[in-house]
């Protein structure tokens, strides 16, 4: 497939979950499109090989809990202190473990949730303030067709791709009389290191349940987020956009 160029000259961008799979694409896209990338990402070795793979000097990146918004405010007063943030990509995510809601790890549910949730919270707080003074902004959030159906045996990971969903109207409407666009993606599953953390089992239901009947190709995924953080997105705000091979058609 060949990638598209877009015009990212002269903006900033930061990618949260930055260093692997959806978020490592995004930011070579985007560093090929001219814009200065940061990346934000909670595992320090698999931040330093992508810094080094890709080599460019227009990438950056912070270590970065997305669940601690002291970390949060404290990495974006740094950034703003010399460039304005003009994109941001809410990305980081985990799944948690494949279980019944009821044998559900109380711990491990509210990690989820606050990784996925409370991270996209955290991060738009401290960052919208710098997009309305600048008055610019993009803002894409990375839920997923989970949020939409609730997929079974993953409530945790359900609910806080659900809350971005709604997290996503709330937030896009309070900025729609600005030049920021908010808008989420949800896509089905894809072929990254996420697939990892579930088993084989449910791995295979998600796929069944796709009429594509493939997985997600990253670069596709890609594409999509790209369009919705440029200057051509003038109109679309507060919006779901779908990317699941067929299986959500709303």
């Amino acid at each position: 497939m060949d990638n598209i160029l877009f015009n990212f000259k002269n903006k900033t961008a930061v990618i949260t979950g930055g260093a692997q799979g959806f978020g490592l694409d995004i930011a070579k896209r985007f560093l090929n499109s001219g814009a200065k990338v940061i990346i934000w990402d909670i595992d320090p070795k698999m931040t330093e090989k992508s810094l080094k793979d890709l080599n460019n000097p227009n990438l950056n990146s912070n270590i970065v809990d997305v669940s601690n918004y002291q970390e949060v405010e404290d990495c974006v007063n740094e950034i703003t202190k010399k460039n304005n943030i003009d994109i941001l990509i809410n990305n980081a995510g985990i799944t948690g473990p494949t279980t019944t809601l009821w044998e559900y790890d109380t711990d491990l549910w509210k990690k989820v949730v606050e990784i996925n949730l409370m991270g996209t919270f955290n991060c738009c707080k401290a960052i919208v303030p710098n997009m309305i003074k600048n008055n610019y902004g993009r803002i894409v959030n990375v839920a997923s067709v989970a949020g939409k159906d609730g997929n079974a045996n993953a409530s945790a990971y359900s609910a806080g791709k659900g809350g971005i969903i709604a997290l996503t109207k709330s937030l896009g409407k309070e900025l729609a009389d600005k030049n920021i666009a908010v808008n989420t993606v949800t896509p089905a599953g894809a072929k990254t290191r996420i697939l990892d953390q579930m088993t084989k089992e449910h791995v295979q239901r998600m796929l069944s349940k796709v009429p594509r009947g493939r997985f997600l190709e990253v670069e596709e995924f890609t594409s999509l987020v790209c369009w919705l953080s440029s200057e051509e997105n003038t109109f679309s705000t507060a919006a779901v956009f779908d990317i699941s091979g067929g299986r959500s058609t709303y």
